[in-house]
C-alpha cells in the first residue's frame, strides 16, 4: 500500500541521522533524568516528572516520553532519536487518516481521494525541513502535541459524522476527543492549546457545510457543545494573546530580548514568508538551528522586504477567507497554517526564528496540491509523474540532510558556512574544531570576524579557550571577553560552566599562560558591571558562588565561606547550600562547611508560594519527600565525622 511505502521510505532516508549527537536545548532538558539519581523508583519518578522548566505546565508528557529511552544521565542519544523517528512516522500515518476523512467529505469515496490523503501526508512526512524537528531530541516536545492535535481532529470529524447520522454518541465523541486531546497536547507543549481553534476551522470550512445535523434536538445540543469546546477556548486564547500583546507593548519585553514587540511583529512577517519559502522551495541544507543573525525589522521598510512580506501574508489570509467556499481545501490549509503559528510567531517574546515551529502548522500544507495531482483534468501525464517524483525528490533531500545530522563535525562547519553572521553558529563550529584537536582553526575562525561579532559571549569565551589550548591567551582576547560579559543579555550555564572549569584548570595546574586567577577575577568583575543582570538574584548567586570557588581553589577557606554565605543571602537555596558545603568539605574544611550549613539554617525561609505552574508542583513534591532536609542532615553528619577525625588527627600529631 502507498502509505506503508511512504513510511518505509521515511525510515530509510532518516536512518543516517540516528547516529547524531545531543544538541543545545537537549542539555537544558534531558539532564533532569539524572538530576536526583536514576529514575528507578516512585519518589524519583515524581521528582523527575515535575521537573520540567518549559511552559507553566512543565510539559510533563514530553518529560514522561523521555523515560522510554533512558532512566539516567548521561545517556546514549541513539534511542532518543529512534523514538523521535517512530513518533514522526506515527504522525504521518495519523495525518493520512485525517486527510482521508476530509477528502471523502469534499469529493466522495474513491481511490483518488485515498491516494491524495497518502500523498499529502507523504509530502509532509518526507519534507527535509522537518529533519531539524525529528532528529533534534528535545523537539519531541513539538512532535507530541502534533500527534494529539491530529488525534483530536480525527475524533472530532468522526463525532461530527455520527451526529450528522442522528447519533447522540457522535456529540460525546467529539466533545471528549477535543477535551482529552487538548489536555494531552498541552501537557506536551503549550501550543497544544491551539487544537480547539484548528478544529473550529475544519468544522466551519469543511464539516458543517457538508455534514448538517438534521435532528433538531441533536443539532441544538451539538451547537452548544461546539460553543463550549471549540469557540469559547478559541476566544479566550485570542483574548489572552491580545492582553499579552498590550502588556508587552506598554511595558516592554524584558532585558533578554534586543527588540521591541513592534519590531518582533514586523520581523515575524518576513520570517513566516521565509518559512513558506522553505516549505515550497525545499533544499537539503538550511540555516538549521542558528538564526540569531536574522536581520531585525525596525520599520515598515527597514529592511525593504518588510512591507511586501506583510502585504503578501495579508493577501494570503484575505484570499483564503474569500475562497473558503470555492476552494475549501486550499483555504483550510492556509488558515490552518496561520492559526498554527499564533502562539510562537506573534506577541509572545520567544526567540524570533526556529524551523521546528512549522511542524504542526504545515500539517495540511501539501494536501491541496495532492488533491490536484490526483484529480481529473488537464496535464494527466504530468500529474502522474509528479505523484511519483515529488515524494522521491523530497526523500532525497531529506536523506542528505539527515546524513548531515548524523555527522556532528560536518554539521557544525556547514552551519557556520550557512550562517556567517551568526555568533552561535561560529561558536559551535569553533567548539567542534577544538573538539577534534584544532584550536588553531577555532581561534582563526573567531579572530577573522569583526570585533563586534567577537564580543558575543559564546565567541569570546571560545576564543580564550582556543588560545589557552594553544598555550597562551592574548590580552586582546581577554578584553573582548570582558566586553562581552559587560554587555551580554543573558549568561546562563555557559558562563558559570566555563568560569568554573577555568578555575579548576588553574587550581590543578592545567591552565596556560595568560589565564590565571587574576584574569578570571577580571572576568567576574566585568560580569558584575553588566547593568542588565545586576538585578537578577540568580545571577548574583552564581557570581558570588564562582568567587567562593576561586577562593577555595587558592586554599582560602574563610574567604570562600564569606562568598558562599553571600551567595545564599542573594538567593536562599538548599541545593546551593548543599553544593557549596560539599565543596568546602571535600577540600578539607569541614568546620567552614558546617558554618555554611548553619548560616543557611539561620536564614529566614520564605513561606511556600503557590503558582499555577509545574515549578510550584515540583517544589511541593520536594517538600513532601523531605529530600533536601534528608540530604542536609546526611551531609551535616558526614562533616561532623570529618571534623572529629581532623581534630583527633591534630591531637595525635601534637602528642
Amino acid at each position: 500500500m502507498p502509505v506503508f511505502a511512504a513510511l518505509i521510505l521515511a525510515c530509510i532516508v532518516y536512518h543516517p541521522g540516528l547516529h547524531g549527537v545531543f544538541l543545545f536545548d537537549d542539555f537544558a532538558n534531558l539532564p533532569a533524568l539524572g538530576a536526583y539519581g536514576p529514575v528507578d523508583n516512585s519518589p524519583a519518578f515524581w521528582r523527575y516528572i515535575t521537573s520540567g522548566i518549559a511552559d507553566p505546565t512543565g510539559r510533563p508528557l514530553a518529560q514522561l516520553s523521555f523515560l522510554i529511552d533512558a532512566h539516567n544521565w548521561p545517556a546514549d542519544p541513539y534511542p532518543f532519536k529512534r523514538t523521535n523517528l517512530i513518533l514522526h512516522l506515527i504522525n504521518g500515518l495519523l495525518l493520512a487518516s485525517l486527510l482521508r476523512r476530509l477528502g471523502r467529505i469534499l469529493r466522495g469515496d474513491s481511490w483518488r481521494t485515498d491516494l491524495a490523503a497518502v500523498l499529502g501526508a507523504a509530502l509532509w512526512l518526507l519534507h527535509p525541513l522537518f529533519v531539524s524537528t525529528t532528529l533534534y531530541v528535545v523537539q519531541r516536545e513539538a512532535m507530541l502535541p502534533a500527534a494529539f492535535v491530529v488525534l483530536g481532529l480525527i475524533g472530532w470529524c468522526r463525532g461530527r459524522e455520527l451526529a450528522a447520522r442522528g447519533r447522540t454518541a457522535g456529540m460525546w465523541l467529539a466533545a471528549i476527543s477535543m477535551g482529552l486531546c487538548t489536555a494531552l497536547a498541552m501537557a506536551s507543549k503549550a501550543n497544544g492549546v491551539l487544537l480547539p481553534l484548528l478544529a473550529w476551522l475544519i468544522d466551519a470550512i469543511v464539516l458543517a457545510p457538508a455534514q448538517p445535523i438534521h435532528d433538531t434536538r441533536l443539532r441544538r445540543r451539538f451547537a452548544w457543545m461546539r460553543r463550549v469546546v471549540l469557540i469559547l477556548p478559541s476566544v479566550v486564547l485570542l483574548g489572552w494573546l491580545t492582553k499579552q500583546g498590550i502588556g508587552f507593548a506598554l511595558h516592554g519585553v524584558g532585558p533578554m530580548r534586543p527588540w521591541t514587540l513592534g519590531e518582533r511583529l514586523l520581523s515575524e512577517a518576513r520570517i513566516v514568508c521565509d518559512y513558506l519559502a522553505l516549505l515550497w522551495l525545499p533544499h537539503p541544507y538550511t540555516a538549521g538551528l542558528f538564526n540569531d543573525a536574522f536581520a531585525l525589522s525596525t520599520g515598515w521598510l527597514t529592511p525593504p522586504s518588510t512591507l511586501p512580506a506583510i502585504a503578501f501574508l495579508a493577501a494570503l489570509l484575505i484570499g483564503a477567507i474569500a475562497l473558503r467556499r470555492r476552494a475549501p481545501a486550499l483555504a483550510l490549509a492556509v488558515l490552518f497554517y496561520f492559526a498554527g503559528h499564533l502562539l510562537e510567531s506573534s506577541v509572545i517574546p520567544l526567540e524570533l526564528y526556529y524551523e521546528h515551529r512549522n511542524y504542526l502548522p504545515a500539517l495540511l500544507m501539501f494536501w491541496p496540491l495532492a488533491l490536484w495531482l490526483t484529480g481529473d483534468g488537464v496535464l494527466p501525464n504530468l500529474r502522474r509523474t509528479l505523484i511519483v517524483v515529488l515524494p522521491l525528490l523530497l526523500a532525497g533531500m531529506t536523506f542528505l540532510r539527515a546524513d548531515l545530522w548524523g555527522n556532528a563535525s560536518q554539521q557544525a562547519l556547514l552551519w557556520a558556512q550557512k550562517n556567517p553572521a551568526s555568533p552561535r553558529a561560529q561558536a559551535y563550529a569553533a567548539a567542534a574544531e577544538r573538539a577534534r584537536g584544532r584550536p588553531d582553526l577555532a581561534a582563526a575562525r573567531i579572530e577573522q570576524l569583526p570585533v563586534a561579532g567577537t564580543e558575543d559571549i559564546q565567541l569570546a569565551l571560545n576564543l580564550v579557550g582556543a588560545q589557552c589550548e594553544m598555550g597562551d591567551v592574548q590580552p586582546t582576547a581577554l578584553e573582548r571577553s570582558r566586553n562581552a560579559l559587560r554587555t551580554t543579555r543573558t549568561a546562563g550555564s555557559l558562563y558559570t560552566g566555563w568560569i568554573g572549569e577555568a578555575i579548576e584548570r588553574v587550581a590543578t595546574g592545567k591552565s596556560c599562560a595568560g589565564l590565571g586567577m587574576p584574569e578570571i577575577e577580571g572576568l567576574l568583575d566585568a560580569m558584575e558591571e553588566n547593568p542588565r543582570l545586576a538585578h537578577w538574584p540568580g545571577w548574583q548567586q552564581d557570581n558570588l558562588d564562582l568567587r567562593g570557588r576561586m577562593a577555595l581553589a587558592q586554599h582560602d577557606a574563610d574567604t570562600a565561606l564569606k562568598f558562599f554565605d553571600r551567595a545564599l543571602d542573594a538567593r536562599p537555596s538548599a541545593s546551593a547550600a548543599l553544593a557549596q558545603a560539599a565543596q568546602l568539605g571535600a577540600a578539607g574544611y569541614p568546620a567552614q562547611a558546617l558554618a555554611h550549613l548553619d548560616h543557611f539554617a539561620a536564614l529566614p525561609q520564605p513561606a511556600p508560594q503557590w503558582h499555577w505552574s509545574m515549578s510550584s508542583v515540583h517544589a511541593w513534591v520536594l517538600r513532601r519527600q523531605g529530600l533536601d532536609d534528608a540530604e542536609l542532615a546526611h551531609l551535616r553528619g558526614v562533616l561532623e565525622d570529618d571534623l572529629r577525625a581532623k581534630a583527633g588527627g591534630s591531637e595525635s600529631s601534637g602528642s
